[in-house]
C-alpha cells in the first residue's frame, strides 16, 4: 500500500461525493456506541441520585447534561464522517501545535481538580484538551508514516515518532495525569507495530525506559500517585484516605454477585460510600447493579465496537487510513483497559473514563469525533484502494 499526495486532500480519484459512500456508513459501529452511551445514561442516573434531586430534564441534571454532550458528539461524528480523512491528516500539524499550546495555557489558566490541572473552566461547561490531543497525536503519527513509506523499520523513523508523542504525553504527565500519559504510550506503541517496527529496536527502548523507571519514580511521580501505588498493594494501610475508593470498588463489584442487587438498588453507591460513581468508578456501580452478567453485556458491546474499529483499518485504502483507524481503536482499547483495571485493583487510582460511558464532556464529543475519523476511512476505502 502506498500513501496518497497531500495535495489530493477532499477529492477521491473519481470524485465520489459523501452520498454516494453513504451506503457504507457503519452502522453497527455507530449502535455499538450508542448502546454504551444509554448504558451510561441509566449508570449516571442511578450514580447521581443521592446528591442530585432536581428533575431529569433539567440543564443542571448530570443525565441532561451528559445527554447534551452525546447530540453534540452525534452531530460532530456525522460532521467528519462528510469530510475525507485526508483533509484531517493535512491539519495534523496545525491540530498538533494547538494541543500544544492548550496544554501549556493549562498551567497558568486552568482548574485544579483532586490535585490535578486538566481541565479549562469555561462557565457551564470544563474542556479537557488532553482528550483532543490523544486524536492529535493518533494524525500526525499516521501522517508522519504515511510520509515516510508506513515503514517503522527505520529506527530513525522509529525515534521520530516517538519524538511526536513524548511532548504531548509529558505535558500530561506533569500535570499530573499518569493514566493518559499511558494512553498515549500505547497509542504510539499500537501504530508503530502496524507500521512494521523492528522487534529488537522495541525490546532495546523497553530496557530503557525499565532502566530510567526508578529515577522517574523517585524525581518525577508525585507523593500522592506513590501513595496510589502503595494502596492499591495493601488499601488497609490507609482505609480511611488513599484507600477508601480502592476498598469500596472492590465491595461494590464483589457485592454484585451474578445478577447484581438490581437498578438504583446498589449500597455501596446509593449511601455514597462509592464516589465519583459516575465517573471514574462507574464499572463498580454496573457491577454492584447489574453482577457479572452486566459486565459480560458491557464487555461484548466494547468487543465489538473494537472490531468494527479493527474492520475499518483492515478496509483502509492506504497506510494513513490503516494508521489512523489502528491508533483510535487503541485509544477505546488502553482506555476501557485502564479504567476496568482500576476499578478490579489492578492498576492505581487514575481519572480515566470508560469510553461512552463515564460522566464528562470533553471524553465524549473527542470519542465521537474518532468515530466519524472511522466512518470516514470506511465510507471512502473503495475511492482509495489500489486494484
Amino acid at each position: 500500500m502506498t500513501s496518497l499526495t497531500f495535495g489530493s486532500f477532499g477529492r477521491t480519484r473519481a470524485g465520489t461525493s459523501f452520498w454516494r459512500g453513504w451506503d457504507r456508513f457503519d452502522y453497527v459501529m455507530v449502535g455499538a456506541a450508542l448502546a454504551l452511551v444509554g448504558c451510561g445514561l441509566a449508570l449516571i442516573h442511578s450514580g447521581s441520585r443521592p446528591w442530585y434531586d432536581g428533575p431529569i430534564t433539567s440543564l443542571s441534571s448530570p443525565v441532561a447534561k451528559q445527554a447534551l454532550f452525546a447530540a453534540v458528539g452525534i452531530a460532530v461524528m456525522l460532521a467528519i464522517s462528510r469530510v475525507d480523512y485526508h483533509r484531517f491528516l493535512h491539519y495534523a500539524w496545525l491540530l498538533y501545535g494547538l494541543s500544544i499550546l492548550s496544554l501549556v495555557a493549562l498551567f497558568a489558566l486552568g482548574s485544579t481538580a483532586y490535585g490535578s490541572t486538566r481541565w479549562f473552566d469555561l462557565g457551564p461547561v470544563q474542556v479537557q484538551p488532553s482528550e483532543f490531543a490523544k486524536v492529535a497525536a493518533i494524525l500526525c503519527l499516521a501522517r508522519f508514516f504515511s510520509e515516510h513509506g508506513g515503514d517503522a523499520r527505520d529506527l530513525r523513523s522509529l525515534l521520530l515518532s516517538l519524538a511526536i508523542v513524548a511532548p504531548l504525553a509529558g505535558l500530561v504527565f506533569i500535570q499530573p495525569d499518569l493514566g493518559t500519559s499511558i494512553v498515549f504510550g500505547g497509542i504510539w506503541l499500537g501504530i508503530v507495530v502496524i507500521a512494521g517496527a523492528n522487534r529488537s529496536h522495541l525490546v532495546v527502548m523497553g530496557a530503557i525506559f525499565l532502566a530510567v523507571l526508578p529515577f522517574v519514580w523517585t524525581f518525577a511521580i508525585a507523593d500522592y500517585q506513590v501513595e496510589r501505588v502503595a494502596v492499591l498493594v495493601d488499601p488497609n494501610e490507609d482505609p480511611l484516605d488513599a484507600g477508601y475508593n480502592v476498598l469500596q470498588s472492590q465491595i461494590a463489584l464483589g457485592s454484585g454477585q451474578l445478577f447484581g442487587k438490581g437498578y438504583m438498588q446498589g449500597d455501596q453507591t446509593q449511601l455514597e460510600y462509592l464516589k465519583v460513581a459516575t465517573k471514574d468508578f462507574i464499572f463498580s456501580l454496573l457491577g454492584e447493579e447489574f453482577g457479572f452478567v452486566g459486565a459480560m453485556v458491557l464487555f461484548a458491546l466494547f468487543i465489538l465496537l473494537l472490531m468494527r474499529g479493527v474492520r475499518a483499518a483492515q478496509l483502509a485504502g492506504d497506510t494513513a487510513g490503516q494508521l489512523v483507524a489502528v491508533g483510535i481503536t487503541m485509544l477505546i482499547l488502553m482506555q476501557t483497559f485502564i479504567n476496568v483495571a482500576v476499578n478490579v485493583s489492578l492498576f492505581p487510582v487514575t481519572g480515566i473514563p470508560l469510553p461512552f460511558v463515564s460522566q464528562g464532556g470533553s471524553s465524549l464529543v473527542s470519542l465521537f469525533a474518532s468515530l466519524g475519523l472511522l466512518q470516514s476511512i470506511v465510507m471512502r476505502h473503495r475511492s482509495y484502494r489500489q486494484t
